[in-house]
């Protein structure tokens, strides 16, 4: 005979009410992370030459495969 681990019936009165989160508490963390993303296509996509904020090739060479998975030419 087969035995279940999961209980016969589940009733609704014994499961948990899920609160819906507010606009107001996840535009903070959607601003973080837009500018973070932001920040970080910039360093794949355009960290070299003319608009370099950084001296030498070291982000350059970081980010290079990167640069190339993404579709961004850099030689």
């Amino acid at each position: 005979m087969a035995q279940s681990a999961a209980p016969a019936s589940v009733s609704s009165a014994a499961a948990p009410a899920v609160a819906p989160i507010s606009l107001k508490a996840i535009a903070p963390w959607a601003v973080f992370f837009g500018v973070l993303m932001l920040v970080l296509l910039y360093f794949v996509g355009a960290e070299q030459g003319a608009t370099s904020l950084l001296s030498g090739e070291d982000v350059h060479e970081w980010v290079h495969d990167g640069r190339h998975l993404l579709g961004f030419p850099c030689h």
